[in-house]
């Protein structure tokens, strides 16, 4: 069993890597998704991210 974890600063990033991970020949047991907020004086940073769970 292997993991592959991916972190990105957008939603879309994160599913354009996802994807092209999973055109790879693997055998895909789970994906785990989260999304973290932090507030640093007026900005908001978005942290999207997923673990690829697979043999």
């Amino acid at each position: 069993m292997k993991v592959k974890v991916f972190d990105e600063e957008c939603e879309r990033d994160l599913e354009n890597s996802v994807n092209e991970f999973l055109q790879k020949d693997i055998n895909l047991l789970d994906i785990k998704y989260q999304v973290a907020i932090a507030i640093n004086g007026e900005e908001q940073i978005y942290c999207f991210s997923a673990m690829i769970i697979y043999h």
